[in-house]
């Protein structure tokens, strides 16, 4: 579960249960990340979790970047793609194809992210109620 608290104006704190915690604001914020920025580092991220295993035993380098980034549609409110680009050393890969099969069977297998924005996940909103009172007696 994710908490997350106010801060300050347009500023939020967001705190997971191991006592990480982000930074977050509207787009353009200083010190912060905004919440489609956040999705954007989620995919990169859960790609790169994903592979990174395979990865560097294949490579032979620990070297493991990631570039992403939120196409949004023209009204601008909605994602309507978010390309990963994975970075890493080929030079000691004897068979480019065959790695580059495995990430990506990796990344579509079990990156929860990924697969979960591929079908659309909701996102319920659920609000407070106000307090039922019991009827005054007198």
């Amino acid at each position: 579960m994710i908490n997350l608290e106010r801060v300050g104006e347009h500023e939020f704190v967001a705190t997971n249960g191991r006592g990480a915690s982000v930074r977050i604001g509207r787009k353009g914020q200083e010190g912060s990340f905004s919440p489609v920025e956040l999705l954007v580092a989620a995919a990169a991220g859960c790609a790169m979790v994903t592979s990174e295993t395979v990865i560097l035993r294949r490579t032979g380098s620990d070297r493991l970047t990631a570039e992403a980034d939120a196409v949004q549609s023209e009204s601008g409110n909605e994602v309507i793609s978010i390309p990963v680009t994975l970075s890493y050393d080929l030079s000691a890969v004897e068979d480019v194809e065959a790695l580059e099969t495995v990430v990506r069977r990796a990344v579509e297998q079990f990156c929860t992210v990924t697969r979960t924005l591929k079908q659309s996940a909701t996102a319920p909103l659920q609000l407070p109620t106000p307090l039922q009172t019991a009827p005054d007696p007198l």
